[in-house]
């Protein structure tokens, strides 16, 4: 978790009409509140292309089919023509062979979403599926079991935190219909031995998809060698995003699959009903054309030649960042892409505290929690706009890094570390959570949820806890905000 401003309340009354300019102007007051989506400085959840030209097209774009709706491609074949473009680019980038088809969705959740629910519906005679992931694949497959009744199945990687082949290959049994592959893994940036995950699901007749939400606008244009896309033999699916690295506005992905069959248990049909005849390629209906729209303005004005320039940039702004990273920190692993995670070898130098004091220095990072044997890290999701401030950030850590050091590192109470590490949070009850929330420092005086300026100490008590009362914590504590 990141510190935020927490001033998010108004005294309009919807009940009462205000002028159009006072509208413009609260909204003007609480888009203030948040990260800016422009300057190369915010490293997580927006990218800049750093040309506000394109991007400006993409405004005119969203504004322009806000209204469309993409549940009937017959009454706005615009959108069906949009799509089929976006789909085209994604397969040229993404190496997808003769025969692919792909759908846009809303995001990289939706698409692996449906992925997992493709590889489900294909086998309904299996009653217990399960799917095979490496412990790096993102949450949203965790998120797809828990919707979709697929039995995540996590396996360990290795030392060099990418998938362990064999330990998967051992993981697989009757029930399983999926494997999972990142290209790259968001917590560290590397990508997974594809070419050998593809040869275990062709050995072992299931499907493999990889997830390539956040490297599939980029890693064609860098010179890799590892094989990571539709061109693997064995890979059966694939997510890229665009509103990560095709810097397009946010609400698009695209899921592409390697032949209509395997698509086929994706689409939902409803007619046993009085109304119209309900057909979806994704999982929403109504959908707004607007983001659809804006992908293919932008994806069209930046273009191939465009594209390599964009994903040389972010990849040179991540490169350069951690040939600078100072001692004590150090970096997990080698970028292969944009991404950056960092480490400190030094427990006087607490990364949590390195966290808040970059935020503090306007370059908004991210906090990763420790797992397992991998400690806290500092992430970075590097864009092309960061390359024009690349030397501002390493100086910035710089200053961090000394400063978190005269500060030291955040310490948890024993006793408070041990409750939560034993709490069993299915015995808890409203209040305890209402409890716990103050104690992690997430309540203001008045018992309300808030969110403190500085995160060290929050993220520090929410590290020694178990994975599930983080959950159910924190879960408990969006439930409180948005009531």
């Amino acid at each position: 978790m990141t510190a935020r401003h927490n001033d998010t309340n108004n005294d309009t009354n919807p009940d009462i009409d205000t002028d159009l300019d006072t509208v413009r102007t609260e909204l003007q007051r609480l888009r203030s509140l948040d990260v800016p989506t422009h300057g190369g400085s915010t490293f997580a959840y927006v990218y800049d292309s750093g040309r506000p030209d394109v991007d400006g097209l993409g405004l005119e774009a969203l504004a322009m089919f806000g209204e469309s709706n993409g549940l009937d491609p017959t009454a706005f074949p615009s959108l069906l023509a949009m799509e089929r473009d976006l789909v085209a680019m994604a397969g040229e980038f993404t190496g997808a062979p003769a025969g692919f088809v792909g759908t846009v969705t809303s995001g990289g959740t939706e698409s692996i979403l449906l992925a997992v629910q493709t590889a489900r519906d294909a086998r309904p005679d299996m009653s217990n599926p399960s799917m095979v992931i490496p412990s790096t694949a993102h949450a949203a497959f965790h998120k797809a079991a828990h919707y979709f009744g697929v039995r995540a199945v996590v396996v360990p990687v290795g030392a060099d935190h990418r998938a362990d082949v064999d330990a998967m290959a051992a993981a697989i049994d009757e029930s399983t219909v999926l494997l999972v592959g990142s290209a790259p893994s968001y917590a560290h940036g590397v990508i997974d031995p594809i070419e050998a995950l593809g040869r275990l699901a062709l050995d072992r007749g299931v499907r493999l998809h990889v997830d390539a939400c956040i490297g599939g606008w980029v890693l064609p244009f860098l010179d890799t060698a590892t094989p990571w896309n539709l061109g693997v033999a064995g890979v059966t699916s694939l997510s890229v995003d665009l509103h990560k690295y095709a810097y397009t506005p946010k609400g698009v992905s695209v899921l592409l699959h390697r032949d209509p069959s395997l698509r086929l248990p994706q689409f939902f049909a409803c007619a046993d009903w009085p109304g119209y005849t309900m057909l979806n390629s994704t999982t929403q209906s109504t959908r707004s054309g607007g983001p659809l729209a804006a992908a293919w303005a932008v994806t069209r004005a930046h273009g191939r030649s465009g594209y390599a320039e964009l994903a040389r940039r972010a990849h040179r702004a991540a490169v350069t960042f951690a040939d600078a990273v100072p001692a004590p920190l150090e970096v997990v692993a080698a970028p292969e892409s944009t991404l950056v995670a960092v480490a400190s070898r030094d427990p006087q130098v607490d990364v949590l505290v390195v966290v808040d004091e970059m935020q503090a220095r306007g370059h908004y990072v991210q906090a990763q929690l420790a797992y397992g044997d991998t400690p806290a890290t500092m992430h970075l999701s590097m864009s092309a706009a960061s390359l024009d401030v690349i030397d501002a950030v390493i100086a910035a850590l710089r200053e961090s890094v000394e400063a978190a050091r005269e500060l030291g590192p955040v310490t948890v109470d024993p006793g408070l570390a041990e409750a939560a590490r034993s709490l069993d949070p299915a015995t808890l009850s409203d209040a305890d959570f209402d409890g716990l929330i103050a104690l992690a420092g997430l309540a203001a005086d008045d018992g309300q949820p808030a969110l403190p300026t500085r995160m060290a100490e929050v993220n520090a008590l929410l590290s020694v806890a178990t994975p599930a009362l983080r959950e159910r914590l924190l879960v408990a504590f969006l439930d409180r905000l948005t009531r």
